[in-house]
């Protein structure tokens, strides 16, 4: 598994991953960071349906939830890893 990530200056949104799998490529993989704390957002689909609600689906499945919950480890893992070398610069204005 090969993965990139890019910085993101906005809000809560601390950077996003690219992964790379044996051809298929998975974008907008999103690292949260809400008060020092990391989470790892899926990709979802949102429409809305014929009743008028929004509907939310998720783009990645998987079998269980412990593939899962595996699979956002090492994603927070890589981040850490890449956070280390990649140091964030904020530049402020007055």
């Amino acid at each position: 598994m090969d993965i990139k990530f890019r910085d993101v200056n906005s809000g809560v949104v601390d950077a996003r991953a690219i992964i790379k799998l044996e051809g298929i490529s998975i974008n907008e993989i999103t690292i949260i960071n809400k008060s020092g704390i990391i989470e790892i957002e899926l990709p979802k689909k949102s429409f809305k349906g014929k009743d008028g609600k929004l509907h939310n689906l998720d783009i990645i499945t998987f079998d269980n939830e412990n593939q899962e919950n595996l699979f956002k480890i090492q994603i927070k893992d890589a981040f850490s890893e890449w956070r280390k070398m990649q140091k964030k610069v904020r530049i402020y204005e007055n």
